[in-house]
């Protein structure tokens, strides 16, 4: 076999190494600068006067024009709730290049901007009136956000709204000094002066302000997809955060109007071309069902009454902490609304300030929330007290329970329970012999905690909550009453709770000390025992118009649910809604069915258990042929027949006045 040598002669010169890796690098030198100066000479000669022209090609951005909001009228359709007024305001386009860096070096543009604030400065301080606060070159500067911070370079920027006469008249003469610079007819949102229901009418924000509410952040993520200019928000427009502003907000608002602006290839407008201007569209207006007259007369007898509760005793105690009230006025037919009163209020036309308006602005007849932030008070939904007894006898005639001639004697309290866990009467007065009739006249919790909670109790055992709060939510307690505001509290359920037996539940439920509901959820269920078992939605609108005065939809009366007893059960609690309010409604021409309500309940001051009593109070007028309920809350009222009931009486009054409790208004 021939075998092969295989050897490999070293070169033994290192330099000839050296000299090759030098010749490689500078090969590879080469060649990199090769292509990179055929680029150059590529960009320079063949693509550079395509992107000159193409810098010149100016194509077109949209830039918004705020919608012009609709009307809130009450009911007559001529009072104006709350309307869009004209207001002029000042704005800047840029069409330079005014950042503070340009290229990496200074912006030689900044000092031309610069002094156009400066000057403008100058012009507001001469022009401004004795009302109108200073405004800075500072702020005047971080209004144009030349920084581009806010919006895109063709977006005007807004320097100064609600501009005086003068100023107007000042720019609108010598715009020629003041290039970008231009005066903008917009509307400004006001309220009617006489702070008339304004947490049911709401209030507005921008945009940019509103965006945590999740209607208006999921607007923003549709902003996005938005192929109408019309329709897409912009972050400096105001919308409704709150009452009916934010609940018909898509009606109101209108479409925007847009500019079309031929911009540049660095994002400015080109200077000397001509925007194409769609005007804005104006929103619906709304007719509410709310009546200015009536509605003034509720929030004046509330904050007379407070006044009145803190400074009279009553049964020898004054009422110190009487400071909030509520009601609403509903018609039983309809569903309407006339009045809605949170007392006290705020003046929406007056500058926002939370801090002094944060437990007032909020609607306390369809929201829960405290006075203030002690800690230590009611809010403003309370336990019904005794206003649920015509429906407490109502469950107990329809379970066979009770029959409208059942009897009992009425010793001043009951026990239940194998403790004999007592009940009392109000001042623990016994009312001797009792029907289901004289039981609710005279408001008796014995009878109820006996015949009702404990029955009731007795027949469905473990189901007896159950059953109940079935009661409760086919009478509107406890569930949402379907009016047309945001926000609105379902009520807070107590007698569900595991910490005490279902005997127990009954027994306080039965008298009004186990959930605490809102005026208009007492209002709804008022209206059902009125028209005998109808569940009526209550709303706040009965007309939409379009900008010419057309009607385009009318808000029909809507049954939620309803529920059917045989009348005599009706008439039982009819005849036995008579209690005495004879120093309230001294005088009143009409036959009408009411109940008292004084509900107690538990606060904590220092750590120490106080108990307070809440005034509340139903009625129904007339009696027969019912057109009319009323509902009211005053918390830390005491007694409802003189706290809550003198209310309802001028309520009641001014309704006559201009509608008429009978056929006409008694006016």
């Amino acid at each position: 076999m021939t075998k092969f040598n295989f050897s490999i002669k070293k070169n033994s010169n290192p330099k000839n190494h050296l000299h090759l890796r030098i010749n490689i690098f500078f090969f590879g030198v080469f060649i990199i600068f090769s292509i990179l100066l055929i680029q150059l000479t590529v960009l320079q000669f063949v693509e550079g006067p395509v992107m000159a022209e193409q810098e010149n090609i100016s194509v077109t951005r949209t830039a918004p024009l705020l919608p012009v909001r609709g009307t809130i009228y009450d009911s007559t359709g001529q009072t104006k709730l709350a309307y869009s007024e004209p207001s002029y305001s000042l704005y800047i386009t840029l069409f330079k290049n005014y950042s503070e860096q340009s290229g990496g070096s200074p912006n030689p543009n900044r000092k031309e901007i610069l002094e156009l604030a400066e000057k403008l400065s100058k012009v507001f301080q001469q022009l401004k009136n004795i009302n109108t606060a200073d405004y800075s070159v500072e702020q005047i500067i971080e209004a144009m956000d030349l920084e581009y911070k806010q919006a895109l370079g063709y977006t005007p920027r807004l320097i100064k709204s609600g501009l005086s006469n003068q100023e107007v008249a000042y720019f609108m003469e010598n715009k020629m000094e003041y290039p970008g610079v231009s005066v903008v007819e917009e509307t400004i949102r006001k309220y009617d002066p006489d702070t008339i229901a304004v947490q049911a009418i709401g209030y507005l924000k921008s945009f940019k302000t509103s965006k945590t509410t999740v209607k208006y952040k999921e607007l923003d993520r549709l902003n996005a997809e938005q192929t109408d200019p019309g329709l897409i928000y912009s972050e400096l427009e105001d919308v409704g955060v709150s009452g009916l502003e934010m609940q018909y907000q898509d009606l109101l608002r209108g479409k925007n109007g847009f500019k079309q602006i031929a911009i540049n290839a660095v994002n400015l407008p080109e200077e000397g071309s001509l925007p194409v201007t769609q005007p804005p569209i104006k929103g619906y207006d709304l007719v509410s069902t709310l009546n200015k007259t009536v509605q003034m007369k509720t929030e004046q007898a509330i904050i007379d009454q407070l006044q009145w509760l803190q400074r009279t005793p009553v049964s020898g105690k004054l009422h110190p902490n009487a400071k909030t009230g509520y009601a609403v006025a509903m018609e039983v037919e309809t569903g309407n609304i006339i009045a809605m009163a949170s007392m006290p209020d705020y003046d929406p036309n007056a500058p926002w300030d939370y801090e002094k308006i944060k437990y007032i602005y909020r609607n306390g007849t369809v929201e829960s929330f405290p006075p203030n932030d002690s800690g230590q008070h009611p809010e403003s939904t309370v336990l019904l007290g005794s206003t649920i007894k015509p429906l407490s006898v109502l469950i107990g005639l329809n379970e066979g329970l009770i029959t409208p001639g059942t009897t009992y004697m009425d010793q001043g309290y009951a026990e239940f329970g194998r403790d004999n866990s007592r009940v009392r009467n109000s001042g623990g007065k016994a009312f001797g012999l009792l029907t289901p009739v004289t039981a609710i006249k005279n408001s008796s919790n014995a009878f109820m905690v006996d015949l009702i909670g404990e029955q009731l109790w007795r027949k469905y055992a473990d189901q007896s909550v159950e059953v109940w709060d079935k009661y409760m939510k086919e009478f509107g307690l406890g569930v949402e009453t379907g009016v047309d505001l945001p926000r609105e509290f379902r009520g807070r359920i107590e007698y569900n709770q595991k910490n005490q037996s279902q005997l127990s539940s009954m027994a306080f439920a039965s008298f009004g000390q186990q959930g605490k509901y809102t005026a208009l959820q007492l209002a709804q269920y008022t209206v059902m025992l009125a028209n005998k078992g109808k569940r009526m939605e209550p709303h706040l609108v009965k007309e939409i118009r379009d900008t010419n005065g057309s009607v385009i939809q009318t808000i029909e009366p809507k049954i939620l649910n309803e529920v059917s007893y045989e009348d005599e059960l009706w008439q039982t609690i009819h005849r036995g809604m008579a209690t005495n309010v004879d120093s309230a409604f001294q005088g009143f021409p009409y036959d009408f069915a009411r109940k008292t309500g004084t509900s107690q309940q538990t606060i904590y001051k220092n750590g120490q258990a106080i108990n307070v009593e809440n005034g509340v109070f139903i009625a129904f007028a007339p009696r027969e042929n019912p057109k009319l309920v009323v509902a009211v809350v005053v918390p830390e009222g005491g007694y409802g027949s003189q706290s809550a009931a003198p209310i309802a009486r001028k309520i009641f009054d001014a309704y006559d006045a201009v509608f008429g409790l009978t056929m006409s208004p008694q006016s």
